[in-house]
């Protein structure tokens, strides 16, 4: 049989090429960024280099969503190179315009012979633009998108939804490649009239081995004694900032209702409606069984999803929710609302887990009742959750990301694999 002489050329090209350089731009440090980071950084197909435009998030700082002092207890500056840039914001923060602004990242594009510069900090940026004009000046391939899969904003103004409709369409036409997070994302960016060609599905993941080895080392018993609660209990668990968009309100609410099954409700996390929830849960009469943990860092969650039973996440704004993700790889099933945007890939109706209409406290409790009376079906869910993750990890989330980076630096077939065939 005659060898392919095509893929053979294109495995030779993949293996005698030089990496591609590429230069990472983002906000600040981020836990879920970390680990991507570090693979890339093994990866002989890259040589890349990341650029922060903050270090907010490896020293102790007040998180206004928290409103507790927060500092994560991982390493997020390890195992790959990076630069801080200097920020020359009056005053600097991440949620602001100007909040962020690194003239130095025109410098670093223009001398660092990059073929292609990835951006992760938002167009609502200073330097996001400062970026986009180096490399547009420079000749650089630009990568950059969002994990939204709609046109909404958090604070539901419509103005916003107006200006999305009519400014994202020019914006990502910016982008050589745009990324997308789900397929949810991936409908949006069509739908606005992105190529098919230009838009990279991007598999939005957390660090897949790290959860399901701290999870297996968990002891439920242990951690539910902690809790005072009792081992033989269902637990539901909401873990998320407590906030209005959140809605922890409707988890509570949907809890009342089936206050005579034995299960408890747990809250991890902190925010502005904690002290509203306490209340609700006393005037209601199931304050003995809700637990509201605080902030818990990173170190904590594995066990805090491995010691519970089912997810909730009734949000109204959520891109994405990369709690669902973590739970899942802890064996928890979730329920969640339809706006969030993980139910689009990693929800498979009645085996991972369940959705419902945003804000229907109704339908909540029955999907509550149904699954917490039958334990058949929590330990099937509870096998079938860790199963859907190994499609959706940071190996896949790596090989998408380097072969859009190849694609939109002109070099897709020297970005793909060898097949083992």
């Amino acid at each position: 049989m005659e060898p392919n002489r095509g893929a053979l050329s294109d495995d030779l090209d993949c293996m005698t090429a030089r990496p591609l350089r590429v230069l990472l731009v983002s906000s600040h440090p981020v836990q879920y960024s970390t680990p991507i980071f570090r693979l890339l950084a093994r990866d002989p197909r890259v040589n890349i280099e990341v650029a922060y435009c903050s270090l907010q998030g490896t020293e102790a700082g007040l998180d206004p969503d928290f409103g507790v002092q927060v500092k994560w207890d991982i390493p997020l500056l390890e195992g790959y190179s990076w630069t801080c840039l200097s920020n020359l914001s009056w005053t600097p923060r991440l949620d602001s315009f100007f909040g962020l602004f690194n003239p130095g990242i025109w410098r670093l594009i223009s001398r660092g012979n990059f073929d292609a510069i990835v951006l992760f900090t938002g167009y609502v940026c200073a330097t996001f633009w400062i970026a986009i004009a180096s490399a547009k000046w420079n000749g650089t391939s630009i990568l950059f998108g969002t994990d939204a899969h709609d046109l909404a904003s958090r604070d539901h103004k419509r103005w916003k939804r107006w200006v999305k409709t009519r400014l994202w369409p020019r914006l990502f036409r910016l982008a050589n490649a745009v990324i997308v997070v789900s397929s949810g994302g991936a409908a949006m960016m069509r739908s606005l009239g992105i190529p098919e060609s230009r838009i990279a599905l991007t598999p939005f993941c957390v660090n897949n081995e790290w959860w399901t080895e701290q999870a297996d080392r968990a002891d439920r018993t242990v951690v539910r004694a902690r809790w005072n609660v009792p081992k033989n209990a269902v637990v539901i668990l909401f873990s998320a900032k407590l906030q209005p968009w959140k809605r922890p309100q409707d988890l509570l609410q949907a809890f009342a209702r089936i206050a005579d099954l034995n299960a408890y409700l747990v809250f991890a996390g902190d925010g502005t409606l904690r002290p509203q929830l306490e209340s609700e849960a006393s005037s209601q009469g199931i304050a003995e069984r809700v637990r509201f943990l605080g902030f818990v860092n990173q170190s904590g969650l594995p066990e805090t999803y491995a010691a519970s039973d089912i997810l909730v996440l009734p949000s109204e704004y959520e891109p994405f929710g990369l709690v669902v993700n973590e739970a899942m790889l802890c064996r928890c099933p979730v329920i969640v609302s339809d706006r969030v945007g993980a139910r689009f890939d990693l929800i498979d109706e009645g085996r991972t887990g369940f959705v419902f209409p945003c804000g229907d406290i109704v339908v909540l409790s029955e999907l509550l009742r149904r699954t917490l009376n039958d334990r058949f079906l929590l330990g099937n869910m509870r096998e079938a959750v860790r199963e859907k993750m190994i499609s959706w990890s940071p190996t896949q989330y790596v090989a998408a990301l380097i072969q859009a980076i190849g694609e939109a630096a002109g070099r897709g077939n020297q970005t793909k694999m060898p097949s083992d065939g």
